[in-house]
């Protein structure tokens, strides 16, 4: 293993050693450091194992160790933020707490603050994608736009992936007081470390009360992928209605194009017989040429525009009709009145029969 060693002054050490001596050295088994999980938290021999995908911790009284830490956004918040934190430099809450406590903050800290960077990187550009697909003025959908909206979309899954399985881990620890308590690795090796605090609670109520704040973080934070979730989907709505209307729209050209062609073929049928090699006495009268051309134009434009009234009756919505005030007032009034009169007059005439019937 590749190794950075923190103590509790925040001094710093470099050094790689096989997995055997230091499983030896910390008194734990091999299988205890195979990190086969994606992300999680366990207690062994004295001793917390953290695995947080890429950033593996091993955390005792004494030190903190990160293994294979060979990544440069790791070695960044490794140099410059974690060993100021945990010598008591940084904006953590549990420096009046053991060593573990501050550790446990910190790599929580920093995975919380990955996460939600992710979602602020995420956030505008989906916002400034869909602000683009929803105009209601285009009349076809970017393709480019929507191929970045489908990746963006798979990193917003993997981030809730990634914030679920972050906020299950720390469930199962919340539903397990002994292992709270053994996250307390202070009550194994000096008693009175654990006794009550100044504020009248106990270590353990502090672990738990540091867990159950980044929980609530991590619920934040899903909540707020949902809503974008719930966004994008609201948006692709809109985008398909939009495209529908468009449609429509090009529909009904089409179909009032269609009406036009059909009125101008109806009466070219005129000119059609006319244009027969067929002898009458109509062809000498120079006026009869104008007087066919004006009938044929005349009759397709009267049949084109009875076509479009006849396709804005049926396919416009009718109007609500206007009720006035005072009868909306009214009516209930009304028909509470018609109502008891009914009940009355069932009433009454049930009586009658049975009293003819008795």
């Amino acid at each position: 293993f590749l190794q950075m060693k923190f103590d509790k002054e925040g001094n710093t050490t470099y050094f790689e050693k096989k997995k055997t001596e230091l499983y030896q050295e910390l008194g734990l088994q091999a299988r205890d450091l195979r990190f086969q999980h994606v992300m999680s938290i366990a207690t062994r021999n004295n001793t917390i194992i953290m695995r947080m995908e890429f950033l593996k911790a091993v955390i005792t009284p004494e030190f903190l160790l990160i293994l294979d830490y060979r990544n440069l956004s790791l070695e960044h918040w490794l140099l410059n933020e974690l060993s100021s934190q945990l010598a008591g430099e940084g904006q953590l809450v549990t420096y009046s707490l053991p060593f573990e406590f501050r550790a446990i903050e910190a790599i929580l800290q920093y995975w919380i603050s990955k996460l939600q960077g992710r979602l602020n990187t995420l956030q505008p550009q989906i916002l400034e994608t869909l602000e683009a697909l929803v105009d209601p003025k285009l009349l076809s959908v970017d393709r480019s736009k929507l191929h970045i909206l489908l990746q963006n979309g798979k990193s917003l899954s993997e981030l809730e992936t990634d914030v679920k399985v972050f906020k299950e881990t720390i469930l199962e620890i919340l539903d397990e007081e002994e292992v709270i308590e053994e996250l307390c690795l202070s009550k194994w090796t000096d008693p009175q470390v654990f006794e009550e605090s100044t504020s009248g609670i106990d270590h353990a109520e502090e672990m738990e009360l540091l867990l159950e704040n980044y929980y609530r973080q991590a619920e934040d934070l899903l909540n707020e992928a949902r809503e974008l979730r719930v966004l994008i989907d609201d948006s692709e709505s809109i985008v398909f209605i939009n495209l529908d209307s468009h449609r429509n729209v090009m529909m009904r050209l089409n179909l009032q194009l269609t009406m036009g062609t059909f009125s101008v073929s109806l009466f070219g049928l005129i000119g059609v017989a006319f244009g027969m090699n067929l002898e009458s006495s109509l062809e000498e009268d120079p006026r009869i040429f104008w007087l066919v051309t004006g009938i044929m134009f005349l009759g397709s434009g009267l049949i084109w525009r009875r076509l479009l009234s006849f396709l804005g009756r049926h396919l416009e919505p009718p109007l609500p009709p206007h009720v006035p005030a005072g009868l909306k007032k009214s009516q209930p009034a009304a028909g509470r009145v018609e109502i008891k009169t009914s009940l009355k007059g069932e009433t009454f005439g049930l009586s009658r029969s049975t009293l003819t019937n008795q």
